[in-house]
């Protein structure tokens, strides 16, 4: 795959421009300044006590997205609205992180996710996080269990390949979200378990679930409020370049196009709305229109129409959700530099 080899850091006004949208420019001003250099642990670690001396990646490609640890506020207590209410505040076609556990179904609205980035909650008695990354477009979700072990997580301010770097609150390791691998600190070369999750229009999953609810943010941070309606950072995906990376880009795709990852694979979704239905070995994946863009539009509702998207493995004659990520194409080849995008 050819790579770009523009520098990147000039776009970093562009991205204060776009987080000034919601009142977030002061905050990643802040950011952008301490991303002109990446992290250094002999002068960076003073708050943390992360074991600095265990890693499995160049300190050289970790840079500042934020201020400080926790400048964007995870969420520890959620609380739930029902259909009835969640009707009054979203239209059908709202993105959402929807999952079901041992008979419990629960959605995440994006525009809520957007600006706390994680929720560590409980469903079907797992405890789980839920977590997205505005900048890669990524909602993944883990099961935070780990041994004996229940992590709690938060962000820590740093970000890697434009990526959300968490912590956890019982070691302060340093946790990559797209991957979900820890990479600084105690537990180095720990993997997460993903959770199948799909991101789809509201409306689909009230269909799915009828019984489920729907997170409504935290009781300690205020509740639901309007601006989980909206997309701080309005245009972000029609953006030339993401602004907090800095690395390589490839000449073959956008780097902003939004693509379905699976594992080492992963398809444009230009190709799979244009197919509508994509089988690859014992994979099925489908598309139809019904879901907002979270990250276009300063109002949600008003964003384009990326559609709904299932991923599903043929498992003895029967579709299991599968893990998949609809992210950005810049994040898929980051992460999986010897991975395969099909256009």
């Amino acid at each position: 795959m050819t790579l770009s080899t523009q520098p990147a850091r000039h776009s970093l006004a562009q991205f204060a421009k776009i987080a000034m949208v919601a009142g977030l420019a002061s905050l990643f001003a802040a950011g952008a300044a301490q991303a002109q250099r990446s992290f250094d642990p002999a002068t960076d670690s003073s708050i943390w006590t992360t074991d600095f001396s265990k890693f499995s990646v160049d300190y050289g490609e970790i840079f500042a997205g934020c201020p400080q640890r926790d400048c964007i506020r995870a969420i520890d207590d959620p609380i739930e609205m029902s259909f009835a209410e969640a009707d009054e505040v979203f239209n059908d076609t709202a993105p959402v992180v929807s999952l079901s556990l041992n008979g419990e179904a629960r959605a995440y609205p994006l525009g809520l996710l957007i600006r706390h980035e994680i929720v560590n909650d409980e469903l079907g008695g797992v405890p789980i996080s839920v977590t997205f990354c505005p900048l890669c477009n990524s909602a993944v979700v883990f099961d935070r269990r780990v041994g004996d072990r229940v992590l709690d997580f938060g962000v820590s301010g740093f970000l890697r390949f434009s990526d959300l770097i968490m912590w956890d609150r019982q070691t302060e390791t340093w946790w990559q979200q797209f991957i979900g691998e820890a990479i600084v600190g105690e537990m180095t070369g720990t993997l997460l378990e993903i959770i199948p999750v799909r991101t789809e229009g509201y409306a689909s999953f009230k269909e799915r679930f009828p019984d489920g609810t729907i997170n409504a943010g935290s009781e300690s941070l205020g509740g639901f409020t309007p601006a989980y309606l909206e997309n701080p950072y309005a245009d972000y995906d029609s953006s030339t370049r993401p602004p907090l990376f800095f690395g390589e880009l490839s000449d073959e795709i956008a780097p902003l196009a939004y693509v379905v990852a699976v594992g080492d694979e992963a398809w444009s979704l230009n190709l799979l709305r244009r197919e509508g239905r994509i089988e690859s070995g014992d994979l099925v994946i489908t598309w139809e229109p019904g879901q907002n863009a979270a990250m276009s539009s300063r109002v949600i509702s008003q964003s384009q129409d990326i559609g709904n998207v299932t991923v599903q493995r043929l498992v003895d004659g029967e579709l299991i959700d599968a893990v998949h990520d609809v992210t950005f194409a810049f994040s898929f080849n980051a992460f999986r530099p010897e991975g395969t995008l099909y256009q």
